[in-house]
């Protein structure tokens, strides 16, 4: 059998894997807890290709425990059980450890199957290892996310994909045989989408249509020999963060055309319904906001209608929720202020609440002048009296400014009146 180039490079121990060096760099954490042979539950949350199926065989093979591996797609509870089951007897060759079971894809197990791990994970018959493209908070339920260490691998930069293309050449026996000469990379990049999997399963088809020892790669060559289907849309690839982002930017611009055609490409391509809602419900809040404060509402009751009914008729209510915030009025005020805040708590550090304005639920805190001279707003006309409400340090700092919107223009002019020139509004 002819194994693939990307299987035959996967590395077998952690000073051989690529990248990650903030989980399994000299002082990593992962690699701490296998020094110390403490191996937790996991969740590995990350594109496609970055190596999370090689991490947890390296962690498998590191600690000496026995290994099962599940795939969502095509497990279901029975699966689980039978495998649990094998873990509790101590079936296969080490029995001293809890085994080890890889379940990929992780996010596509239903409820009831992700409930079916709880009692084995809680009783230490098994130690799961989940891999998800999708952020687990959202797709693991909490009971099972709760056991897990959540760590998320990152991308792999430019300089990452370019080494294992040299380890290819240089390390592989069948292609080390061939003088390769790498002239151009950037399409040869730009198709593999950051997927080191499928980078070198076309590497490898690249060097092998060649006749001859001598390979040549340039980018006119990689676009003529791998054939591309942009129409096909992969859930767990690149088109997937592609289209979801032209989606969304095409919302943003407020183009109903483009977002409604973006959309039809992710139902023609099963997305999942929750998915599109969730990043309508994000979008809501952070290009629309304040502009039109109905547009979160919206959006919120966008997920919970196709959280219930699915597709085929959910296509109609995101259709609906698309159109809508395409042509709301924009404004990302909401979001700019809470960057600004939290950038500036990051830079001033735990300021102390002024005393006028903290809690004095006993004698000793009113005696100390907790809460002493706070001001009521609705004992005032307008319901509403100037007070410093921030620490002394950062006083008169503004951290929202309006949009430039019909609303929050008259919130422009509404602020202006209370507090005359102390913010700049």
């Amino acid at each position: 059998m002819n194994t693939p180039l990307a299987e035959r490079l996967r590395p077998k121990s952690l000073d051989g894997y690529l990248s990650q060096t903030h989980l399994i760099g000299k002082n990593g954490p992962l690699r701490t807890q296998l020094k110390n042979d403490i191996v937790p539950s996991l969740i590995f949350w990350g594109p496609p290709g970055i190596g999370k199926t090689t991490l947890a065989h390296i962690i498998a093979h590191e600690t000496k425990r026995a290994f099962y591996t599940l795939s969502a797609i095509n497990s279901g509870v029975k699966q689980v059980r039978e495998v649990i089951e094998k873990a509790k007897k101590g079936e296969g060759l080490f029995t001293t450890k809890n085994p080890i079971l890889f379940i990929d894809e992780i996010h596509r197990f239903s409820k009831s199957q992700q409930d079916s791990l709880l009692g084995a994970v809680e009783k230490g018959w098994i130690t799961l290892i989940g891999a998800t493209t999708e952020n687990p908070s959202f797709e693991v339920i909490p009971a099972l996310l709760s056991r897990c260490q959540v760590y998320t691998l990152e991308p792999f930069s430019k300089n990452d994909l370019l080494q294992l293309l040299d380890k290819a050449m240089t390390e592989d026996r069948q292609l080390s045989k061939k003088d390769i000469s790498l002239k151009e990379t950037d399409a040869l990049l730009r198709l593999s989408g950051g997927d080191a999997r499928k980078l070198l399963n076309m590497f490898e088809l690249l060097v092998t249509s060649e006749k001859g020892d001598k390979v040549s790669i340039t980018n006119e060559m990689v676009e003529n020999k791998v054939q591309q289907n942009t129409v096909r849309y992969d859930k767990a690839g690149d088109q997937h963060y592609d289209i979801i982002s032209a989606y969304i930017k095409s919302i943003r611009g407020s183009d109903p055309n483009a977002a409604v055609y973006w959309l039809a490409r992710m139902i023609e391509g099963g997305e999942d319904v929750k998915f599109i809602a969730r990043r309508l419900l994000i979008l809501a809040s952070e290009d629309i906001g304040l502009a039109n404060p109905t547009a979160l509402v919206m959006a919120n009751n966008t997920f919970q209608a196709v959280s219930t009914i699915g597709y085929p008729e959910a296509r109609i209510v995101l259709s609906q929720c698309t159109i809508y915030l395409a042509t709301s009025p924009k404004s990302n005020s909401a979001y700019r202020a809470i960057n600004d805040a939290q950038k500036m708590v990051k830079q001033t550090g735990a300021l102390s609440v002024p005393l006028h304005l903290r809690n004095a639920p006993t004698k000793l805190m009113k005696d100390l002048g907790y809460g002493d001279k706070y001001k009521y707003a609705h004992d005032y006309a307008g319901n509403f009296v100037e007070t410093e409400f921030l620490p002394e340090e950062v006083k008169g700092t503004d951290l929202y400014q309006p949009g430039d919107n019909k609303r929050e223009k008259a919130l422009r002019q509404s602020l202006k009146n209370h507090w005359k020139d102390k913010y700049a509004y």
